[in-house]
């Protein structure tokens, strides 16, 4: 026979033990997700789903968010990134660097007050645009088969000042 007020004891004890096993759904926003709305839609384009990263480890932390877009064989890779893998991305904005050859082109420059960095091929009418967004923050377009005019106009639509301010202190 049961003891009543056993089974009312070890119902009472297993209650909480229940509750920290069950499954908690993800209510809180991740890092990278904060950024999605910096990666808007381009007209005449096919917008992938954003996707991102964040990562933490002792002393750095990186975030990166991404999304790709397509119009027929045309193909472009955003990328907002903070954290000391944009340190990389940010040498080349602040070279100051300009090359010319007859396969391409890199030169850096400044728009709208910001350090920015252009690569272009001209055989296959592909390159990339990296905004520096301060010491470790970093806009990335890279471009697969449209012209360089067009690919900065594109470069232009997202809000490079808006996601230098909503970067991670």
């Amino acid at each position: 026979m049961i003891n009543r007020r056993r089974a009312m004891l070890l119902g009472l004890i297993a209650l909480p033990a229940a509750w920290q096993l069950a499954p908690v759904p993800a209510s809180a926003q991740q890092a990278f997700q904060r950024y999605f709305p910096f990666l808007v839609d381009l007209d005449g384009w096919q917008g992938k789903k954003p996707d991102g990263l964040s990562m933490e480890i002792p002393g750095n932390s990186m975030i990166t968010a991404t999304r790709e877009y397509q119009r027929g064989p045309s193909r472009i890779h955003v990328q907002i990134l903070f954290g000391p893998a944009a340190k990389g991305v940010l040498a080349m904005a602040q070279t100051g660097m300009n090359v010319e050859t007859s396969e391409g082109r890199m030169h850096s420059s400044t728009i709208d007050g910001m350090p920015v960095s252009q690569t272009f091929s001209f055989k296959d009418k592909s390159g990339a645009i990296m905004v520096a967004l301060g010491q470790s923050g970093a806009f990335n377009f890279a471009f697969n088969g449209i012209p360089e005019d067009e690919a900065l106009t594109l470069a232009k639509k997202f809000d490079w000042k808006a996601i230098q301010a909503a970067q991670p202190k």
